[in-house]
């Protein structure tokens, strides 16, 4: 089947007269709309364009493919314009994806008093590590932790929200012990396969000996607290344990920046926006927290 975002490029460029007209429309670079263009000819087996010193002129195919394009582009604004009229109910499903560590040590109140205070939407958290496709309505609304703006996809509509730091911590009776002159070595723990840390050779107690791994957060954390060695954690995840503590010597930091991601007409519907406007909220409460500000290191 034709890609609907390879016709929308093939449109602007035909409007634009211009790959640098496409691009500037979508809000996109000269080589995507390149790429996008040259996927549609590949599927239809036909030159679209010829390249002028003017710009860019429409092939006899060219030509053919425009009128169904616009065509398509009139059914795409009509069924939009009848979905999201009929979806500006809060009644029905609310799909939300979010990292395992955003919902079991942060979020989950606030989207408990979101779900009493909107009975009627059906909730569905996705709590998974991985990147859930809202293009493909996986999700409605993906709360993510990114390290790089410029990783985010063009076509989702990103809220930024508080930046995340992330510290190094170990058990709080381990603390004492080592200061008390234990001589037992202090283990790094990191998740699966993960390198060893650049964070083993700072601060005032070194982590040494072999790695400790665990097979995922749960794990590392309870580790930590059992006092096998220390670990890298949010802060919002190691100021929050009161069986925890910092790490004396290390340096709080830079991590990622939370994002609330919604897709096309998707974000347009009630149920969308009333859940991204109150999270947002929540989010932006807790961003000393987020930030490692909440608490001084030990």
């Amino acid at each position: 089947m034709i890609d609907w975002d390879d016709v929308r490029y093939f449109l602007a460029a035909a409007r634009g007269g211009s790959v640098r007209a496409a691009a500037k429309r979508l809000g996109v670079n000269h080589a995507t709309v390149l790429r996008r263009i040259a996927q549609l000819e590949e599927h239809l087996g036909a030159r679209m364009f010829e390249k002028l010193p003017s710009g860019y002129r429409l092939t006899a195919a060219g030509e053919e493919v425009l009128e169904f394009a616009n065509q398509m582009e009139a059914s795409s604004h009509q069924l939009e314009t009848r979905v999201f009229g009929r979806d500006q109910s809060v009644r029905g499903l609310l799909r939300v994806t979010l990292p395992p560590f955003l919902a079991t040590h942060l979020l989950m109140p606030d989207i408990a008093d979101f779900a009493r205070l909107h009975p009627d939407i059906e909730m569905e958290i996705v709590s998974t590590g991985d990147v859930v496709n809202l293009t493909n309505r996986e999700a409605d609304v993906a709360v993510r932790m990114v390290s790089n703006r410029k990783t985010l996809p063009l076509n989702l509509h990103g809220l930024k929200g508080p930046d995340l730091l992330a510290g190094v911590y170990m058990s709080r009776d381990r603390l004492a012990a080592w200061r008390a002159g234990a001589p037992d070595p202090i283990r790094p723990i990191v998740i699966g396969g993960q390198a060893l840390p650049d964070w083993v050779d700072e601060g005032e107690f070194r982590a040494t000996g072999v790695p400790f791994r665990t097979p995922d957060a749960d794990a590392q954390i309870a580790a930590t607290r059992q006092g096998i060695g220390m670990t890298k954690l949010p802060c919002f995840v190691g100021d929050a344990d009161h069986l925890l503590a910092r790490v004396p010597g290390i340096d709080v930091k830079s991590r990622a920046t939370i994002w609330l991601l919604t897709q096309g007409e998707t974000r347009k519907t009630k149920r969308v926006r009333l859940f991204t406007e109150f999270i947002s909220h929540r989010l932006a409460a807790y961003a000393s927290l987020l930030a490692g500000r909440s608490i001084s290191p030990d």
